[in-house]
């Protein structure tokens, strides 16, 4: 660092310690936004959420709760009450150290938090109707509770004791897939609860102020028989509350699985399939305001013909024939966040877009479609003012950490921030969109992230970041592959997009179908070609880095070229026929790659381990062991193999980490390991061991 006032990125401690801004709810009336604020805990050893009061006149942000445990996913009722969920105490009940996650309200006109809805699975998530504030709730239920409405929680409270204290942990499985992300699946499952009456936003507590009403009372079990159907499925009330819609899962072998869209009856429990096709997933329900139209995203999995595609689907629920249409059937983009006008006529959604993701409007009669935004931010959490004027959401860029901000619709590129925690951040430099060619003529874009002191008096070294995915974009702001901590220790970054990356057309997918490798290879490299020739690049000093698929692609690179003096391989593939066997969503990539023991082509064209005799650079390997998207045996692997053939190597564990690596302390430890790595191979300093490892 010199010459300039330091940043938190000069910091780890100081950049860990930041307020990090998650989801975004809009209150009935239109005055203020719930953000979920992720900040470190007093011991600094977790992020613990907390709900904010987002003033969009432009007042100070407030903290509206506060505990240990923290609280998560806020929902308002109609009259401006808010729900959220916490395992905080309860101070009007009995409470233990396992107490799972329960339904509390904060009433609108202020005054404390209560306890309104309680089961032994814990509360998972809530919905409430935007008119009649009917609420439903999710819930996991072991599978032998019973099914009547009262039956289900005291069946499931006494199962749960009597496993515990039998010393039971087992989980009998009967459909794929087990496990998910980092957690395993069941015995449990989802069930969706339909609640009692709630109090109207008022803030007047139930009869007998001071006493609290059985959490389970008048909790009617909707889906006795999902099973696995629900999980990972998210669920919105019609706005008179009388009918609930959500993904329901369709389990065939792992690689046929798929997701319907439903319709449960919330007085009859009784279910209706709207929207069914074997290899298309449809997910993520909104449904009008005037509750005449429902709108959904379509995904369709890919295949060894073709990449994955995703549209917005719109459904006529007045109609009732179980037709739709693709609202979008001309967009090449693929639309996400979908969000109601308040005239019920309009859609907005935002869609990755040339490293950018500007929020566009679909009119559903005519499907004309409008840009809203053309800057360089990413936009997510869409809520539409029910005045019709604004639109508010989260907006990031790479060089902007997600910052809420208010879209004038008479004016969309004045979009204001609001005042939130954590944000601004000033930065330890600048950034620039680089662009270079590849082999086939195709455009590669990419961000190039420059320290302040780069210049051509003091060339920067390059660090080549390939990002996950693969269907991915470089196009937002990252916690966890924050590129400015290392701009801060004088690093470029480069971030490309390339072949498989989003936001550019089913061509740039389609482009890498049947090329993991080989295709995204010679793109990043040509972006890599480009930005070393830049008079403020070093281009002797070069590192490359990756997670997930930019772990693959670290894998890959490693076994293709030698120019990078260090190479950094996170969560990374490396044996495809064992990656796609043991990951927890086969259905994604069996239907593309096929099955390995009778269609092994693809497996023997694009997996990085049939290339280690060509290994030389310096690889730091990187992984969890409760990773389940790329389960820990490929770095056991890659380890292994590397030490065998005499590579230069260090593998750095953690044993009780996700794909992600996402407590403060080992987040840290992760950073120290990378920059330690790095500066012994690309700037020619001594190794220094973190001192805590």
């Amino acid at each position: 660092m010199t010459g300039a006032s330091p940043t938190p990125f000069h910091d780890l401690g100081e950049y860990m310690a930041i307020p990090r801004i998650g989801t975004l709810r809009l209150a009935p009336d239109g005055t203020w936004l719930a953000a979920a604020v992720q900040s470190l805990s007093p011991d600094k050893k977790k992020y613990v959420t907390s709900i904010w009061r987002i003033d969009v006149a432009g007042g100070a942000p407030r903290r509206l709760t506060r505990s240990a445990q923290g609280e998560a996913g806020p929902v308002f009722l109609p009259g401006g009450a808010l729900l959220f969920t916490s395992k905080r105490p309860d101070p009007d009940a009995r409470n233990d150290e396992d107490q799972p996650a329960v339904l509390w309200l904060l009433p609108a006109g202020g005054g404390e938090a209560r306890v309104i809805a309680t089961l032994p699975g814990g509360i998972a998530a809530a919905a409430a109707a935007r008119d009649s504030g009917t609420v439903v709730v999710s819930s996991h239920v072991l599978p032998a509770a019973g099914a009547g409405d009262a039956a289900a929680a005291t069946d499931d409270e006494r199962l749960r004791k009597e496993r515990k204290d039998a010393g039971v942990t087992a989980i009998l499985h009967e459909s794929s897939p087990v496990r998910y992300w980092d957690r395993d699946l069941g015995p449990a499952r989802l069930r969706l609860f339909a609640a009692g009456e709630l109090p109207d936003g008022a803030g007047e507590p139930p009869d007998g102020a001071g006493e609290q009403p059985d959490g389970n009372a008048g909790l009617r079990d909707l889906t006795p028989d999902s099973g696995p159907a629900l999980e990972e499925q998210a669920f919105e009330l019609s706005p008179d509350g009388t009918a609930l819609f959500t993904g329901w899962w369709h389990r065939d072998p792992a690689a046929e699985s798929y997701v319907q869209l439903v319709t449960i009856d919330v007085a009859t429990g009784k279910r209706r399939t709207l929207l069914s096709t074997p290899g298309q997933v449809f997910e993520n329900p909104r449904v009008s305001p005037d509750g005449r139209f429902l709108v959904c995203s379509r995904e369709t999995l890919p295949t060894s013909d073709g990449p994955p595609d995703s549209t917005l689907m719109l459904l006529d629920i007045d109609n009732g024939d179980g037709t739709a249409k693709d609202l979008l059937p001309t967009l090449d983009r693929w639309p996400g966040d979908a969000a109601w006008a308040p005239d019920s006529a309009h859609v907005y959604f935002a869609a990755d877009d040339d490293g950018r993701r500007p929020v566009f409007r679909v009119d559903i009669r005519t499907g004309d479609v409008t840009q809203i935004t053309s800057d360089d931010h990413a936009y997510t959490s869409l809520s539409a003012d029910p005045g019709g004027r604004y639109l508010y959401a989260l907006r990031s860029a790479v060089d902007e950490p997600p910052t809420p901000v208010r879209i004038d619709l008479t004016a969309p590129q004045n979009a204001e921030p609001l005042n939130a925690p954590g944000v601004p951040l000033e930065l330890p430099g600048r950034m620039e969109e680089v662009t270079a060619t590849a082999d086939d003529g195709q455009r590669i874009r990419s961000w190039l992230v420059l320290p302040r002191t780069a210049s051509p008096q003091a060339k920067a070294p390059l660090l080549l970041w390939v990002h996950g995915g693969p269907n991915s974009s470089w196009n937002s702001w990252s916690w966890r592959w924050n590129p400015w901590l290392m701009a801060a220790r004088g690093y470029a970054v480069l971030l490309p997009d390339p072949a498989l990356s989003t936001g550019y057309g089913q061509h740039m997918l389609a482009r890498g179908q049947h090329a993991w490798g080989t295709r995204a290879f010679e793109d990043v490299m040509a972006a890599t070609d480009a930005a070393a020739a830049r008079p403020d690049i070093d281009e002797t000093r070069t590192g490359m880095m990756g997670g997930s698929y930019g772990g693959y692609m670290a894998n890959w690179i490693a076994g293709h070229t030698d120019r990078f003096k260090a190479i950094v391989s996170h969560a990374s593939l490396w044996a495809l026929d064992q990656m796609f066997t043991t990951t927890d969503e086969q259905m994604f990539w069996w239907g593309q790659f096929g099955d390995p023991l009778t269609s092994s082509e693809m497996y023997q064209n694009n997996s990085p381990h049939l290339h280690i005799k060509n290994i030389s650079t310096p690889m730091l390997v990187i992984h969890g062991d409760k990773d389940y998207r790329v389960p820990v045996g490929e770095a056991l692997r890659l380890w292994g193999e590397l030490t065998r053939h005499g590579v230069p190597a260090k593998f750095l564990y953690f044993p009780d980490e996700n794909h992600w690596v996402l407590t403060p302390g080992n987040a840290t430890i992760w950073y120290q390991t990378v920059h330690a790595f790095l500066a012994e191979h690309v700037l020619g300093q001594p190794w220094q061991r973190p001192r805590l490892l």
